[in-house]
Formats: structure tokens, sequence, C-alpha cells
């Protein structure tokens, strides 16, 4: 490959992530409705015909941003190796949790989480779209690590109940993380061990009660 062709590579790759970038910090500050292609294009220093480029159109560039963001949270290949290691249970349960307080504390900054939360706030009309690209293979991955502690097959909707009760504390910590007064401002400011600890106190708590009553009811 030419040195030409590599550089031109290289430019096409700055614009397309100067562009995600703008459009992540005005998404996350103003919403989707709210953002105009033509705001972002000012922002990032670029003609709007280079986010149709790059992103086709606003649709998709939104949806690109949600993705970046869920990547930043916590990713899908770090999902896929905790369900792939050879930790028992309790352990992938434990270090599931962990990924998620850290994504929601300490290892998603900027705009990532606040687009996160809007998303969770105020859903665009985008959602559908985005929990079957972006959500559902991660929720694969959580799926397992939950039905294997409480013994629940994949396709069971009492896996469902308990994805989401395991999950629904995190969810409420990422609207804590990016300024929610109350006790949810209080939660942020604990350390990441003592929130993983704590959840997953409940959590193994609950999975295997769940899985008690399964077994008494065979």
């Amino acid at each position: 490959m030419s040195k030409s062709r590599r550089g031109s590579r290289a430019d096409g790759e700055a614009t397309r992530t100067r562009i995600l970038e703008a459009a992540g910090e005005m998404f996350a500050a103003a919403g989707y409705a709210a953002t105009t292609c033509k705001a972002i294009a000012e922002r990032a220093e670029v003609d709007q015909a280079s986010i149709n480029y790059h992103f086709r159109n606003r649709s998709a560039l939104y949806q690109a941003v949600v993705a970046e963001g869920h990547r930043h949270f916590v990713s899908v290949d770090a999902l896929r190796d905790l369900t792939e290691s050879r930790l028992d249970s309790s352990q992938k349960l434990w270090a599931l949790l962990d990924l998620l307080v850290h994504g929601a504390t300490t290892g998603c900054r900027g705009w990532h989480l606040k687009v996160l939360a809007q998303e969770l706030l105020s859903p665009s009309p985008h959602r559908q779209a985005l929990l079957t690209d972006v959500a559902a293979p991660k929720l694969s991955f959580i799926r397992a690590v939950i039905g294997e502690i409480a013994g629940i097959p994949q396709d069971d909707p009492a896996l469902t109940r308990c994805v989401l009760s395991v999950l629904a504390p995190c969810a409420m910590m990422l609207l804590g993380s990016v300024g929610a007064p109350g006790p949810l401002a209080e939660i942020s400011n604990m350390s990441r061990e003592t929130i993983t600890r704590h959840l997953y106190t409940f959590a193994i708590g609950g999975l295997e009660a769940i899985s008690r009553e399964r077994e008494k009811g065979r």
C-alpha cells in the first residue's frame, strides 16, 4: 500500500473520530431530537457531506454514538472473555458486577456515560434497533452467567426476571454517575469495591434462593 493511501485512510479515521466525538458531546447535552447534523458538522469542523460519507445520516450517527458509549461502559469482548473464563459461577458474577460498577463509576467518563443515561431516561426513536444491535449481544453473555448460578435454562422466562433484578441497580448507577441528586449521588461517591460487594451479596443471595426454589419444585 502506498504512503498516500495510508495517509488518506488515517485522515479518514481521524475525521470519523472527530465527528463521533462532536456528536457524542452534543447528543449527551441536548438529546437526539434537538441535535442537528449542521450543528455537529460545525462543532467537528467538517462539512455535512463528511457526516453522510462516514455515517450515512443522523440516525446512523446517533446509533454509532450510543454503541461507542456502550463499548466504553462494558465491551462485548470483556463479557465474552468473562463467560469463557475458568472462573466458577459465583466468581463470574462478582467479575460481572465489578465490570459494570467500574463502567458506571470510574471507567466511563465524558459524554459516553451521559449519552447512555440520556437514552435510558428519554429513549430515542432508535431504541429497538439499539436493543437489538448493541444490547442484545451483551445480554446473551450476562444471561449465561446469571443462568448458571440460578440453574435456569436460557429460554426460561424466569431467567429474564433474574437478569432484570441483577441489572436494575447497575442501570440506576448510570443516573447517579451523571449527577442525579439524592441517594444515587451518594452511592456514586462510594468505592468500587464497596458497591460491588454490596451488589454481589444481594444478587448471589437472591439467585441461590431462586435455585433452591426450583429444586424443591422438581
